[in-house]
């Protein structure tokens, strides 16, 4: 298990609606949620355990019950509203060389999570950090929702790889500063993928809600 004093924060960002574009995909096959596939706390030492495999170093989780909550674990639901949570837990990933990454976060109330995401900080490339981007997102998929996505296709993708290929290219050929592209439906939940920018960088967040 990897341990790391420094804590690497990365606030959510909150974007004015009409600074999106939206690319809203509805998965055609649906299954019914059961508690057993229902994602738990601990499964942030399974996704730190996968990470590793690729020299994708995770941190310990740190509670955070404050009033900074919302600064880490908010999403916005199907509606349109901004939730927040009572209980987040974050991480801090570090590349193979040991650069940060940025953040996995869970939140919900104590007891169990009701969202979970990433927030990844790359460099002023598109092309920068593009496989651990990949990873890291297939990662939190495949632990979180299920190990189906080649089965399901959801939005008519064959790979977690090609949906976030293609919210790039949108992304590159518009003219707007972020992008969110939704699937809905895949076991019963909802995955958001935003891509922003940041000064001389771009932040990629997936989250996942239930």
């Amino acid at each position: 298990m990897v341990y790391m004093n420094k804590k690497i924060l990365i606030p959510i960002v909150i974007i004015s609606l009409i600074f999106v574009i939206y690319l809203d995909l509805i998965s055609k096959n649906t299954s019914i949620e059961t508690p057993e596939n229902a994602f738990i706390y601990s499964d942030v030492e399974t996704i730190q355990k996968i990470l590793a495999t690729k020299n994708i170093l995770m941190s310990s989780p740190s509670v955070i019950a404050d009033h900074t909550v919302k600064q880490y674990c908010t999403f916005f639901d199907n509606e349109g509203v901004q939730q927040f949570v009572s209980y987040c837990i974050t991480t801090a990933i570090l590349d193979s060389d040991g650069k940060p990454l940025g953040n996995i976060n869970m939140g919900g109330n104590s007891i169990e999570p009701s969202m979970a995401l990433a927030i990844i900080q790359t460099g002023p490339s598109f092309d920068s950090k593009t496989e651990d981007i990949e990873f890291i997102f297939e990662t939190m998929i495949e632990t979180l929702v299920c190990d189906c996505w080649a089965e399901k296709q959801p939005g008519g993708f064959e790979s977690v790889s090609t949906w976030l290929h293609a919210a790039e290219q949108q992304y590159y050929d518009s003219s707007q500063p972020a992008l969110i592209s939704k699937i809905n439906g895949l076991n019963q939940k909802q995955l958001v993928l935003e891509i922003t920018t940041s000064e001389n960088s771009y932040l990629w967040t997936l989250i996942v809600i239930r």
